[in-house]
């Protein structure tokens, strides 16, 4: 069996390090969240409301821990944790309405596609 490290090298640097020969990007600019936000797009595009609820309900939870510990004002454009948990509650029963809607339209394309 091969050792699994026998491709590291003394000048391999450690995991979890900037590698100093690998520059910063262009203007400072990192387009992590470009990739974020498409890949959360790809997401919501096949999984539909069940992504939106599944989305949803994180949030939820992680408002309100954050409510709990003192969190007042948010840096969400809604502002007062209040008026995001009240819409993020709106966005999951949405979502949970649309379930058996979004069932139903990929159950139709099936059946259009298999016959």
């Amino acid at each position: 069996m091969t050792d699994p490290l026998s491709h590291l090298t003394p000048q391999t640097p450690p995991l979890g390090q900037r590698d100093e020969r690998v520059g910063d990007p262009p203007g400072g600019f990192d387009p992590l969240r470009l990739c974020v936000n498409a890949t959360v797009a790809l997401i919501t595009c096949v999984l539909g409301p069940i992504a939106l609820l599944a989305f949803a309900a994180m949030a939820v939870v992680g408002y309100a821990r954050a409510r709990r510990a003192g969190l007042m004002r948010s840096k969400c454009k809604l502002g007062d944790t209040r008026v995001v948990l009240a819409y993020l509650a709106l966005l999951a029963v949405t979502a949970v309405a649309a379930v058996p809607l979004w069932f139903l339209a990929w159950r139709l394309l099936w059946q259009q596609l298999l016959g």
